[in-house]
């Protein structure tokens, strides 16, 4: 099996060699063609036209319908007239990655605590091959704030996490990154960042030069790491020693084409990485003053396991709060303490885990064949079979299975030993997989499948399209609600077309006593609010121990239905909205005109239709909200 094949290109990194990577024989082409719409969705932010999708992958229309019909079927994409849209569980995928890394169930607290006492935005970060990819984010809410996303890929010289992680590499990732900047000077493969506002201008002898300072780079490698000579190697364009300590960019002056140059190079962001790797080896931290654009400044250091660097943390602010002299001079302190604390952390769980081992965790079996089955029976030629269960391997990972041999992913999918094979070859080409010793480990650019769009969803967008689907089978207005005191809030709306319906805009409140929104809502609490109780209606309830009397009722019930208590010929009947942990986060309702049913046919037809709905809503929640706060609104 190939182990060290690069990666397709397109994915932000390594661009040049994975042009010139060759598909290994037993490679699932549909499974390669699926992952390819997917990473065109997620630079899309998300949504694309279908035809949007045959140009940008250079696939046939009628391959592209069947991908996103296959996908749609597992529930990764929804089909939207003619768009194509990610759905929230899509990220399933990154979560099995990042339930396989263990550091953000270990370390997001961490850095929520840090950012709410700098009032600061944090983040987590791990290493891509020569790009930085995020996997915790706590940022501000702000009018200048952070809008980087988990998944999200940066390259490495324009970060500060970039330095930090790039001690640790040798030649290789070394003449990768020079392959890299080579073939993309104005990081267009990094769809997260603006491109380069100085690009380099690359005549021939620029290319040569390129050229030079990759074959030059062993040589400079040994200067750099023998701990006496911080000499970061001579820069064959201007001939000159880079020292720490001094600017790359302003060693490097324009040049103006002369005899045997066709093109001026001109000095670009990032160029000074060599020198800023060199001064991160020395102090252990690293700056980032404005790379990625004006005004963003960040300050890192790297949180250490077993010696080697697990992830990078980050305060990042903006340059009307602080210069990146200031983040330095103010906050190194604070930071070096969050890093101490991360670092015990994952010595606790590491001495936790080695005192009481415990077998290799196996995932259940996934009944996968079942499943693949009756989809190919529903539609036809339009499933791609060896593209759901190529995707069906990577949530073979997860947490105490950061580590699995052939055998034990074959038996956590229930994939033939074949089958599972030639996905893992074909995952490990795309660099979504590595393999060493027959043991398969997930990368970090799993999360790049979905992960970044989908990381800022909220519960009203994660729902909206089940309020509309519930709202189209029965032909009533269907709503969302969160409850902020003792009001309940709309978030979510789906409206008839009816001449009397009910019509109510998103961001209404209303009181949450006489509704079925407020009532399951209010059912979760230990104490709710139950004052000023007035009569609305002539029947409305207003006794407080009789309305605490009906709460009960609720909450043992599961769903409250409220007969013209709000208003005089409005019935509603509502279900909770349950995050993970089981806690009430918001509600659903159907509301229709009294006449339209009686209280009996909302409990017969309606609720059960009701609960389905909001039992999908749930299930797109919790994969949503594994590794995040979802917001409510």
């Amino acid at each position: 099996m190939p182990s060290n094949v690069a990666p397709a290109p397109g994915t932000g990194t390594s661009s040049a060699a994975g042009a010139e990577a060759v598909v290994p024989a037993e490679a699932v082409t549909p499974l390669i063609r699926g992952i390819a719409v997917l990473r065109r969705l997620t630079d899309a932010d998300g949504v694309s036209s279908l035809s949007g999708l045959e140009r940008s992958t250079g696939l046939a229309r009628s391959t592209v319908d069947r991908i996103t019909a296959t996908l749609a079927r597992r529930g990764y994409v929804r089909l939207d007239g003619r768009d194509a849209v990610l759905a929230p569980r899509l990220m399933e995928l990154g979560n099995a990655y990042l339930a396989a890394l263990r550091l953000p169930r270990l370390l997001d607290a961490h850095a929520d605590a840090l950012a709410d006492e700098l009032d600061e935005s944090v983040s987590l970060a791990v290493g891509d091959q020569d790009g930085i990819r995020f996997i915790h984010q706590a940022t501000r809410r702000r009018a200048m704030s952070l809008s980087f996303r988990i998944g999200d890929l940066l390259p490495a010289e324009r970060t500060a996490p970039g330095p930090l992680f790039a001690t640790e590499w040798g030649d290789r990732e070394w003449a990768r990154w020079h392959e890299r900047r080579a073939a993309d000077p104005e990081d267009r493969g990094f769809p997260a960042v603006p491109a380069r506002s100085r690009p380099i201008e690359y005549g021939e002898d620029d290319r040569n030069d390129e050229k030079d300072r990759i074959g030059a780079h062993r040589t400079n490698r040994a200067n750099r790491t023998n701990g006496k000579d911080l000499t970061v190697g001579k820069d064959p364009t201007v001939g000159k020693d880079l020292t720490v300590g001094k600017s790359l960019a302003a060693d490097r002056p324009e040049e103006e084409p002369g005899a045997g140059r066709s093109a001026r190079r001109l000095p670009t962001l990032g160029d000074g990485f060599e020198q800023r790797t060199a001064e991160a080896r020395e102090v252990g931290w690293a700056l980032d003053d404005q790379l990625i654009e004006p005004g963003l400044v960040a300050l890192s250091m790297p949180v250490r396991e077993a010696g080697r660097i697990a992830c990078v943390v980050s305060v990042v602010s903006h340059t009307s709060r602080h210069t990146a002299a200031d983040l330095r001079d103010t906050l190194l302190p604070r930071l070096r303490e969050a890093v101490a604390a991360m670092e015990r952390e994952l010595r606790e769980a590491q001495h936790a885990e080695s005192a009481t081992p415990t077998p290799r965790a196996t995932a259940a079996p996934s009944g996968l064949a079942v499943w693949t089955g009756a989809s190919k029976q529903e539609l036809g030629r339009e499933f791609i079979e060896s593209l759901a269960r190529g995707l069906t391997v990577i949530t073979a990972f997860g947490e105490g299975r950061a580590e699995l041999n052939l055998t034990e992913v074959a038996q956590a999918t229930g994939l033939a030993r074949a089958t599972a094979r030639r996905a893992l070859i074909t995952l490990e080409h795309l660099g979504y997989v590595t393999a060493h010793d027959r043991v398969f480990r997930l990368t970090p650019r799993v999360l790049g499948l979905g992960f970044p769009p989908l990381s800022r969803t909220s519960l009203a967008e994660i729902a909206a399209p089940h309020l509309t689907e519930l709202s189209q089978r029965l032909h009533d207005s269907v709503s969302l609600a969160v409850l902020t005191g003792d009001e309940i809030q709309y978030t979510g709306r789906v409206s008839t077309s009816r001449v009397m319906s009910v019509h109510i805009t998103i961001g209404t409140r209303l009181p949450a006593y006489p509704t079925a929104l407020g009532r399951v809502m209010l059912a979760d609490l230990p104490e709710p609010p139950l004052t000023e109780l007035l009569p609305l209606t002539p029947r409305t309830i207003t006794d407080p121990a009789r309305l605490k009397a009906v709460l009960d009722r609720v909450r043992e019930e599961g769903y409250a239905l409220v007969d013209e208590e709000l208003e005089v010929g409005l019935r509603s009947v509502a279900v909770p909205v349950r995050e993970r942990g089981g806690r009430v986060v918001a509600a659903v309702n159907v509301a229709m005109h009294s006449s339209r049913r009686t209280p009996e046919e909302c409990v017969a037809e309606v609720l059960p239709e009701l609960r389905a709905a909001v039992g999908r809503i749930e299930e797109d929640l919790w994969v949503a909200g594994r590794f995040r706060r979802v917001p409510r609104t």
